[in-house]
């Protein structure tokens, strides 16, 4: 499967459109986290505990997006874009989405 930020991809043509696609994730905080990250605030920098949750959150989004682009029949998403939403407080969803597509394997 290829994810592209682009749409178009290379010296690739794109044989069929078929539609909007798209994978989420709503991740709540970890209270054990939340008391690391407490005092990484108070002293500044990175917050690796959030950034790790952040990270896998993506990582699931972005597979949930794949698999249902596969069940459309596509073999590649273009115009690919992930955002971030607050739900409510201590939780946030990742939402990536795009436009799957049928590519050819490559250009003659």
């Amino acid at each position: 499967m290829i994810l592209t930020t682009t749409d178009t991809i290379g010296n690739r043509n794109v044989t069929n459109v078929l539609g909007l696609v798209s994978g989420s994730s709503v991740r709540a905080r970890h209270v054990g986290k939340d008391i690391t990250a407490v005092f990484r605030n108070i002293v500044g920098g990175d917050v690796p505990e959030y950034t790790k949750l952040m990270a896998e959150s993506r990582e699931v989004a972005l597979a949930r997006l794949t698999e249902r682009a596969e069940g459309m029949g596509a073999n590649a998403v273009v115009g690919l874009r992930i955002m971030t939403s607050m739900i409510m407080s201590g939780a946030a969803e990742i939402l990536a989405y795009g436009t799957a597509v049928v590519v050819d394997d490559a250009a003659g």
